[in-house]
């Protein structure tokens, strides 16, 4: 992707510029992201135009100022080309997305390990996914097998879209969307004891809800996909590096858990990765 962005503007940049662009962009539904760095945001506009001439579809290119942040994971965006708009469908698996790109957070980069969860789900799991987002992780399991799953969030537009979704896919009998803390509303009892199936995928503090997560798996046995961000020097020491703090997340005495599977999700900053682990977890 970035060789075709760059031969897109080799006309427009210079060689020193074209060397100091980003590697890569998102594309959302009709609507495309770019991260520029401060030396080129004073040919953004340019940059914008040239994107909407010639990759086919986009209405709309935005720049992102700052890395995603604050406690629903936003990124800042600035209108830089085309329609000046922040929602779009976007479609992934046979399923469709109502987003916000403003508003609520969502990553196409994701797709594939949206795919892998729910290839692993069984026929009439109960799933929990604890922050939910728009609801992408749980409607592509939802349409992958008949299951059913609880999304909570705590940004309201988030939740909002994830009942959209719901809808829009033909799975309201299979979604129920919950607004609020994920601490707060699995205090309550109806919610222990009851799940084969729970998501963590808020790498930056799935650790902190591991005490409240896990009394909600059945005691006989349940899976967590658990996220973390890893730093490691080389990427081949990534997996081992995740491994040893998920060893040291779970040295818990009141239940049993096995390793099923590790991998690295993304490259999220400069030796520092995104990862996944399925548990198998037997509470005692």
């Amino acid at each position: 992707m970035s060789k075709y962005l760059k031969s897109l503007l080799r006309e427009t940049l210079s060689e020193n510029e074209l060397e100091m662009l980003y590697s890569s962009y998102d594309i959302i539904g009709d609507i495309a992201i770019i991260k520029i760095p401060e030396t080129l945001v004073h040919k953004k506009f340019v940059i914008g135009k040239t994107m909407l001439k010639h990759i086919k579809n986009l209405k709309t290119i935005l720049m992102q100022s700052n890395s995603v942040s604050g406690e629903y994971r936003l990124r800042e965006v600035e209108h830089i080309g085309g329609e000046e708009k922040y929602i779009t469908i976007y479609k992934e698996f046979g399923c469709k997305f109502l987003v916000n790109v403003a508003t609520s957070y969502f990553s196409p980069r994701l797709s594939t390990e949206r795919l892998r969860i729910a290839n692993t789900t069984n026929k009439n799991d109960l799933v929990l996914n604890m922050f939910a987002g728009v609801g992408t992780f749980s409607i592509v399991m939802a349409k992958n097998k008949p299951l059913k799953v609880f999304n909570i969030d705590s940004n309201l537009d988030a939740y909002i879209l994830s009942t959209i979704n719901s809808n829009l896919n033909g799975l309201k009998d299979h979604l129920v969307s919950l607004h609020g803390d994920a601490r707060k509303i699995l205090q309550s009892r109806e919610f222990k004891n009851k799940f084969d199936r729970i998501i963590l995928p808020l790498p930056e503090k799935a650790h902190e809800f591991l005490d409240i997560a896990i009394p909600c798996l059945k005691p006989l046995g349940g899976f967590l996909h658990f996220f973390s961000h890893i730093k490691s020097e080389t990427k081949k020491n990534v997996v081992s590096e995740s491994e040893k703090n998920i060893k040291r997340l779970f040295s818990k005495k009141d239940y049993n858990y096995q390793i099923n599977h590790t991998q690295v999700v993304r490259d999220v900053a400069p030796r520092i990765y995104q990862t996944v682990t399925d548990l198998f977890i037997i509470r005692q």
